[in-house]
Order: structure tokens, then sequence, then C-alpha cells
């Protein structure tokens, strides 16, 4: 990762269009062909502005395009919509050069003005984006979320094809801002028609189209044949299948009924299916920038207080947990995953101590302990791990309710600042993208705090919030002194504990043998869990 983001801040400084490696399509892919994905809950939205969760990102991806992308498989970046790009000395105004011909799904084209519209409608206060932090070093951002304006005075349409957005500060991870769902462009008229409906009626300029959605039970995707990248999406369309059981699916998969099941290998089943050849061979693993974590409200009694955070801390038993998912994550010590640059090495955090854990709770004059919720996602493994949480804690003498709900519906309760605790995962944090500053912002910073957010922990600490900004004023993402105080931040964030970090865990995806494309699009870092524009079918 720091090779990758070395490259990136050199060709930054350069300015130079098109600086990534164009992907080489794959000379065995054959087009044509539908492919089946199976999930166990429905897909709240697929808005970009909206949808950020692991579920619905990739599709997303796949409907819309923002102005930059990455070469498939990789965290690399490249032109998307933008045909080239250029950027001032001082680093605050990038240029974009639009690509021509680009049309949206109900046949217009785009041009500048979707582009503006676009960053206009994720910024505003309405549109409760847990992405409009992202877009903070914008010139007029403070303004639009105040109220005191209703655009960004920093995007400015040039003419048609030329958007130049100036910002009021250095922001070393703009360029990957611009790649992110958030900042996938849509017409306002499909906005204007669909309103809060959007979500389910989504027109964008992506490889593929919504074709239909019968809520509960499926979405189909069809392929976009005005699509502007040549040659892809290999597939005519994508089904996805909701309502089916983790275990249900893999029996599907083995009997050739489905391509990919959405929710991975069942824990329960993962022994089972990696000792037998025929099937280990369909199974692609890689690594993946991820932390799985309990959140703890700040804002809610008693987890107002520090140390009975720093007791809850110390009441998990993480190799225990680690343990339930088949030892395939390593137990965490902070928010950054190890092979992100930024992470502290050596840093211990919270040992598992269950008497300094009550002498912890003691001092904050709850000797007896205290009772609490802890939301879950409903998707096996993530009850029993929430079980274990809940073993853990009753050893200190806090009892714990656990509440296990559909996906959309925790995120809500978090977003809301309704849950004291929540088990991430199935939700848990993947990096958008490869720099530190991803685990900040929008989950621990104090733009992801407010309704909607995805800093669960409602966490906002204004000092930490400069020094984050500091760091990311910087355009040099791989400097050592960025780096460095990035790792800062987090140190301090570990102070207040508003997080358990729990486990960082290895991604394993299954296919079936029909199923063709690099191994890379199938743990894609980008487009989780696959990149369905460049994988294909064999028959």
């Amino acid at each position: 990762m720091k090779n990758l983001l070395l490259s990136t801040a050199i060709v930054a400084a350069t300015a130079l269009p098109g600086f990534a490696q164009e992907y080489t399509p794959d000379p065995n892919a054959q087009p044509g062909g539908m492919i089946t994905v199976t999930y166990k809950d429905d897909v709240a939205t697929l808005d970009p502005a909206i949808g950020y969760d692991w579920q619905n990102w990739s599709m997303i991806k796949s409907l819309f395009d923002g102005l930059m992308d990455y070469v498939p498989g990789t965290t690399e970046l490249r032109p998307g919509l933008a045909s080239s790009y250029e950027i001032s000395d001082d680093g605050t105004v990038f240029t974009f050069t639009l690509r021509d011909g680009v049309l949206f799904h109900n046949g217009r084209a785009m041009t500048a003005q979707d582009v503006k519209y676009s960053l206009d409608r994720v910024t505003d206060p309405e549109t409760q984006s847990p992405g409009a932090g992202f877009f903070a070093s914008i010139a007029g951002y403070d303004a639009v979320t105040n109220g005191e304006a209703d655009s960004l005075a920093g995007v400015e349409v040039v003419d048609d094809m030329t958007v130049r957005i100036t910002l009021s500060r250095p922001d070393a991870t703009f360029l990957h801002v611009m790649a992110l769902n958030f900042a996938s462009i849509v017409p306002k008229e499909a906005v204007d028609e669909f309103g809060t409906d959007f979500g389910k009626n989504p027109v964008g300029t992506g490889a593929f189209k919504l074709g239909e959605w019968t809520i509960g039970q499926r979405l189909v995707f069809e392929k976009n044949a005005d699509y502007w990248r040549d040659g892809v999406p290999y597939l005519d369309g994508v089904t996805f299948e909701v309502g089916q059981e983790p275990i249900v699916a893999l029996l599907r998969l083995q009997q050739g009924e489905v391509d990919v099941p959405g929710d991975g290998i069942p824990p329960a089943k993962f022994q089972e299916v990696m000792s037998d050849p025929a099937q280990a061979a369909r199974v692609v693993e890689g690594g993946q920038l991820h932390t799985g974590y309990i959140t703890l409200n700040v804002g809610m009694a008693p987890l107002d207080q520090l140390p009975v955070r720093e007791a809850i801390n110390m009441a998990i038993n993480k190799e225990r947990i680690t343990q339930i998912i088949n030892g395939r994550a390593i137990p965490a010590t902070q928010p950054l995953p190890p092979t992100m640059p930024g992470y502290t090495d050596g840093f211990e955090g919270y040992a598992f101590d269950v008497a300094a854990a009550q002498a912890k709770l003691a001092e904050a004059g709850l000797a007896d302990g205290f009772t609490t919720e802890l939301y879950v996602m409903n998707t096996d493994p993530n009850p029993r791990i929430a079980q274990a949480i809940q073993q853990d804690l009753k050893a200190i003498g806090v009892e714990v309710e656990i509440r296990s709900l559909a996906q959309a519906n925790v995120i809500e309760a978090g977003g809301a600042g309704q849950a004291p605790m929540i088990w991430s995962g199935g939700m848990a944090w993947i990096a958008d993208f490869p720099d530190p500053s991803n685990f900040y912002g929008p989950i621990l910073g104090c733009a992801g705090a407010g309704e909607g957010g995805w800093n669960w922990s409602k966490f906002c600490n204004e000092d930490i919030d400069a020094m984050a900004i500091a760091a990311d004023s910087m355009t040099d993402p791989a400097a050592p002194e960025r780096l460095e105080m990035w790792s800062d931040v987090y140190m301090q964030v570990m102070e207040q504990a508003p997080w358990v970090p729990v486990f960082n865990e290895q991604r394993y995806t299954m296919k079936s043998e029909r199923m063709g494309g690099d191994d890379a699009l199938y743990v894609d870092p980008v487009s989780i869990p696959v990149n369905y524009d460049y994988v294909y079918v064999t028959e």
C-alpha cells in the first residue's frame, strides 16, 4: 500500500492525465450470459448518495460512475467519466475534462452541469448522505452544511465538458474521493421524478442498468448496451436473489443453481468446504483493509463515561471471537488494519483483563454493573459473535440484550443514534480507498456523527478532527510526517475508547465452476464482493 500511495502522490504532483495503466481485457472473456448472486437481506437503496454497505456497494458501482475510477481488482486510480484532469501547483484546483458521448440510462448525454448537481446533492444536508463529510475540503462545503448556501461555491461549470473544483485546502485524498460511490454522477430529472424513491429507481451511466426490482425477492441488472467503456460488461445481466439463507445458497451453488453466494461461505460450513478439494478450488482468498469493531455510543449513559468504555474494551476476549470465524482474522488493537499506512506498530491496545475491567466499572460507580443493548446484523456468524460479547460482558456484571436485525435496520438505528452498542460484523469497515483518513472521517470524525452518519459511536472530538484535517492538508499522501500524524490521531482515539476494535478479517469469496475472470475481480478491494463489470461466464 505504501508503494501505491507513493506512486499516486508523484502523479498528482505532475498532474498527468490518465496516469494508471488501462485495464487489459481478458483474452479468454466470452460475452453473454446471466449470473445469479444471492443475499439473505434485501437491498435498502441503490442511491449512490445514500447506499453505504458492502451489499449494495458493488451494485451501485455497476450502475453509476464518477469522475475517477480504479483499475479492476486493484486500488490503482484511473480516470472515469473524466477523460483527463489538471491540478494546480498548490494542489487546490482540479480541472476535469469530461468524456464525450457518455449517456445516462435514460438516453440523455451527461454534461458538466450533472457533475455540479451531483456534488451539490450529496453535500446537501437534506440528502442526509453518510458520505457528505468526504467532500469537506471543497470550497463552500461549510456554507452548504450550515444552511448559508444551497450549492458548493468550489464546483464551477466552465463549459458543458469541463468542471473546475476548488478546494479550501489541499487534500491528499481528493482524487480517491472522486472515485467513491458518493461522487457518482446522477441526472437531476430522474431524482426530481422519483424523489426519495430514486434509490429504488436508479439512473446512472454505469455498465448495467436496473431492469427489475421485486422487493423481498430479486433485483435484475441488465447490460447497458450504450456503456461508454468499450467491450464491457461481458455479462448480459446479473440476477440478485434476496431472502436466501447462506447455507441454502451454498447448497444451491453446489448444485449449479447459484454463481456467487453474496454473503460468503457460512462459517459453520467453512472447514467442510476447504477440506473438499473440488469446493476449495472455487474459493478465492484475498487480503482486505478491514476492521471489525463494537461501537460504544458516547452520547448514552453510562457509555458516556470513559472508564465504562475502557472496561468494555478490557472485557472482550478477541482471541475467542476470531475462533468463531475459524481463525480467518487476527485480533485488532486499533481502528486501522495492520497493512494500512499509519498503523501504529507495537501498540497493544486494551488487554483482555476481567479484573481490570471490573475495577474500571467500580471507578465509574457501577461496581454492580448495568444493563444495555447490542445491535447486530442477523446473518451468521454475527449473532454468535454477539452472544460471545454478551458472555464476556456478563463476566464483569454488564447485562446485554441482543437486538438481532436485518442489516438495513441496524444501520438505521446506528445512524439515528438509537443503539447503545453495535457489533459491526457484516457491515464492518473495509477501506473505500487505501489511505488512513478513510478509517476516520466517516466512522470516527465529527462529520460522520450526524443524523444518518456511519459514526455510530457518535464520537466527536474537535481537537482530533483538527489534527486529521491537518494531516489531509498535506499534498503528498505518503509523506512520513503525514502518516505519523495519522498514527497520533488513532492513538488519541483509542485513549477515548469509542470503539472496541475486535479483529482484522481476511476475505473469502466462492464462485461457481462456470465463472471466469481474474481471481482479483472476486476479491476486488473496491467493488465488494465482486466486480460485476469484468467477470464473465465460460458456458
